[in-house]
């Protein structure tokens, strides 16, 4: 019946820059980061060449949409300076936008400046991982500007968030905190919001996988649930390896994810996570199939 969850329920639709996305199966969002120090370095695009190949690759293998960020939020970073950022990332995202007009962009920041700017530059989303708590300008950007925004859960800040981080009930604080934001957001005028748990944002190992195992909470929020675990530490801790071997982890907590609702898979890697995709409406169809 899973499967079937996509075709009785209330489609799901976005605005996305005057074009409406309806989204009634998973997708798949690719990374394009223009920063030199993000914690994956298969992830890292720092000409313009290697830009336009990665974003054409990506766009050929499925995504539905680009992320693109110039500010690392890896455990221990510090927080970039707005006009430096900007700097950086707009003029990226005016080139995709002119080089793939029917693309959907996302802009990866926590700074409304910054989101305003690649909005007005082509982009048609924020991810913004401080849920508006690291500017005060955040939500009444996306409020007034009516540009769809992916809520994100994060403990503290990207400079000691993974400085032991303690819950009583990683599920429950997580759920609270994003049903209070998407509150605010909502009395502002937010109109499509996304909800993110944010793994690996100010949680352990035990944290990020409980919170996997009870990600179908997020669904009382009636919005669309993203989930970045790409190649992340909780993927290549419990392997003993290294972001560059996290590929096939990554692919099967990408399958856990969309068992428990996971709508939007955010991804270094495309074509894995499209073909995850694929199998796993596979498998749900043949159970919706099944005599009961």
């Amino acid at each position: 019946m899973l499967y079937l969850r996509f075709m009785l329920e209330p489609k799901i639709t976005l605005n996305l820059s005057g074009k409406l996305l309806v989204l009634d199966k998973p997708a798949v969002m690719g990374v394009i980061n223009v920063t030199e120090d993000s914690f994956y370095a298969g992830s890292r695009f720092l000409s313009k060449d290697a830009v336009m190949e990665q974003a054409g690759r990506m766009l050929e293998e499925g995504a539905l949409w680009l992320d693109i960020g110039a500010m690392s939020s890896r455990p221990g970073a510090t927080i970039s300076n707005p006009e430096e950022e900007a700097d950086r990332v707009v003029p990226v995202v005016a080139m995709l936008h002119q080089a793939f007009p029917a693309a959907f962009l996302s802009i990866d920041t926590v700074h409304a400046s910054v989101a305003r700017a690649a909005w007005e530059a082509g982009a048609s989303m924020v991810n913004d991982i401080s849920a508006g708590t690291m500017d005060a300008e955040m939500f009444p950007f996306v409020a007034g500007a009516r540009v769809p925004y992916v809520l994100t859960h994060m403990k503290g800040r990207p400079e000691g968030m993974q400085d032991k981080p303690q819950y009583d009930r990683v599920e429950v604080e997580v759920l609270d905190f994003l049903i209070a934001k998407h509150q605010e957001l909502k009395a502002l005028g937010a109109i499509d919001i996304l909800v993110d748990p944010g793994f690996g944002f100010g949680k352990s190992l035990q944290h990020n996988y409980r919170l996997l195992n009870q990600l179908h909470l997020l669904k009382i929020l009636e919005c669309p649930i993203l989930v970045g675990i790409s190649r992340k530490s909780m993927v290549y801790r419990t392997i003993q390896g290294t972001p560059e071997e996290a590929l096939y982890g990554t692919t099967a907590l990408h399958f856990l994810a969309l068992e428990q609702g996971a709508l939007v898979l955010r991804v270094h890697d495309v074509k894995p996570a499209v073909d995850a995709i694929a199998v796993w409406l596979a498998c749900a169809a043949a159970r919706a199939e099944e005599p009961t």
